[in-house]
């Protein structure tokens, strides 16, 4: 068994280089034999937390080439935060003690869409897909006049201010990377000792890569 990675930075580059791996087609699929099958049936010790989308195209364990026992995953639509989500987080990091927390994005969201229509248009779902939409809508809303573009109606002080289309996603990363860090004691304590880091990445459905966005701690 290759060793486990023990601080962020270290964390960060393993995943880095299972991205590598997955883009180019040339997996390594570590850590997925019989042997580390029964390394792990009695414990677990993942190098980091994953907490990403639901959607079926953004497989953790695949876009960064990893098996068995290396991931701690909690996935959400539209990766979506509630106190299940980050007690489960804190539990990654402060009891299995994984040193990196990633949030993971991706273009294309239905989430963001949906989010974005309803404050554009009104239009909210009826049934508790809405649950989802109501916790995506701060992240744009908030996002609005950063440094990466926004649309407005300037002469409206009523107007909503949106992030440019393509930049929707990405505001939805930082913000979530943002909340987790301040919302929990825990991981905020966890990244001032140097224990853990926070990394928001936007994954491109097409090419397979995971591209950096928001970072809060040393890697």
């Amino acid at each position: 068994m290759s060793e486990r990675p023990s601080t962020p930075a270290q964390a960060w580059a393993a995943l880095q280089e299972g991205n590598a791996r997955f883009v180019s087609g040339e997996m390594a699929h570590p850590s997925q034999d019989v042997q580390r099958r029964a390394e792990l049936s009695s414990s677990q010790h993942p190098f980091a937390v994953l907490f990403g989308c639901s959607d079926s195209r953004v497989a953790a364990e695949i876009i960064f080439d990893r098996g068995l026992g290396d991931l701690f995953v909690v996935r959400t639509a539209g990766h979506v935060v509630d106190t299940t989500v980050i007690g489960s987080i804190e539990y990654g990091v402060d009891v299995l003690g994984a040193p990196l927390v990633v949030v993971l994005g991706h273009d294309s969201c239905g989430a963001i869409a949906a989010a974005s229509a309803a404050l554009t248009t009104g239009n909210l779902p009826d049934n508790f897909v809405r649950a989802v939409v109501d916790r995506v809508i701060p992240s744009l809303v908030t996002g609005a006049g950063s440094p990466n573009g926004s649309r407005s109606d300037a002469g409206d002080p009523r107007s909503i201010r949106l992030p440019a289309p393509e930049n929707l996603q990405s505001e939805h990363v930082r913000a979530t990377v943002r909340m987790l860090h301040s919302y929990s004691a825990t991981l905020a304590n966890a990244v001032a000792e140097g224990r853990c880091a926070i990394v928001g990445l936007e994954y491109a459905l097409a090419d397979g890569t995971a591209r950096e966005v928001e970072v809060i701690g040393s890697i």
